[in-house]
């Protein structure tokens, strides 16, 4: 094995290692709170489901590409190899959806009483099971589409056209295929992430004029610390660009490597790595941010 090998190996075995013990440590804590109080806050509930769906993709993922990089090719057949690239994409999906949904869950919640947009927090969080039930069943379907567009196009003898994952292969999407999944995938996922930046952006500008405004109060008090507002924009900022950077490049990379007439190891091993990235992470960063914006406000 080479170095280069070596490296990406030690890589994807720390992320998967990092990705199970953050996400599935998250989801039994939720669990445990949930049978000792009956009742979760409904920011438990979207980081539950986001937990979820990143398990799904450091399961469907990590793990796969793990075994192959360590040495383990080809040990799917065709139908297990759809329906572990299908079970990625409704992870991916969903995760994106979910974090999307828990950023302007938490803008409507910090809006001034007076705004507009504080009276929509009690529509959505009253309808926030049958939200993110509906992003699930949502993504399930759009993903089950290119699934059985896979499953017809299986039929194919070119060799030339197959698309080698490590661990399995699947025939090369065609033009109609990739145009399906940029219109039912990859476009939701862009405005997902706009929305996402758009909100964080509105909470960054609500604590900043919270700031602004209780600035003569600590001033008077002579106080030198950090203020609140500063260390929870310190956290959103760290959030969104870490969701944006990881998610963004990922897609970039997969697009690239989907459109590719040969087979680039380099360009398929640092999409998978990237991919990787926020759900490993992910957990990490949201229990950081989440907890100090819950203390504050």
């Amino acid at each position: 094995m080479s170095l280069w090998n070596l490296a990406i190996s030690i890589i994807f075995l720390s992320q998967t290692m990092t990705g199970i013990l953050g996400n599935f440590s998250l989801i039994f804590y939720y669990l445990v709170l949930y049978c000792r109080k009956c009742t979760l806050k409904s920011t438990d509930v979207i980081l539950i489901n986001v937990m979820a769906a990143n398990a799904l993709i450091i399961l469907s993922t990590g793990v796969p590409e793990t075994m192959a990089v360590w040495g383990l090719k080809q040990f799917l057949n065709d139908f297990g190899c759809q329906l572990l690239l299908y079970i990625q994409g409704c992870g991916r999906s969903v995760s994106i959806g979910t974090t999307c949904l828990l950023s302007v869950f938490q803008a409507l919640t910090i809006c001034p009483k007076k705004s507009c947009w504080k009276d929509h927090k009690a529509k959505v969080e009253k309808y926030i099971g049958c939200l993110i039930s509906l992003l699930w069943i949502l993504y399930m379907s759009i993903n089950f589409i290119y699934f059985s567009y896979t499953i017809l196009s299986r039929n194919s003898k070119n060799v030339s056209q197959k698309r080698d994952f490590g661990y399995c292969s699947i025939v090369r999407w065609n033009k109609i295929g990739n145009l399906l999944y940029a219109a039912l995938v990859v476009c939701p996922e862009v405005f997902l992430s706009v929305l996402m930046a758009w909100s964080s952006g509105a909470m960054i500008v609500i604590l900043y004029r919270h700031k602004q405004r209780v600035q003569h109060i600590r001033s008077s008090h002579g106080s030198r610390r950090t203020s609140p507002e500063s260390r929870v924009t310190q956290n959103i900022l760290i959030l969104l660009s870490n969701f944006l950077a990881f998610y963004t490049l990922s897609s970039i990379l997969r697009g690239y490597a989907a459109i590719l007439n040969s087979h680039n190891w380099w360009l398929v091993n640092i999409s998978n790595l990237t991919s990787l990235c926020f759900p490993s992470f992910g957990p990490f960063v949201l229990m950081n941010h989440y907890s100090i914006l819950s203390r504050h406000f």
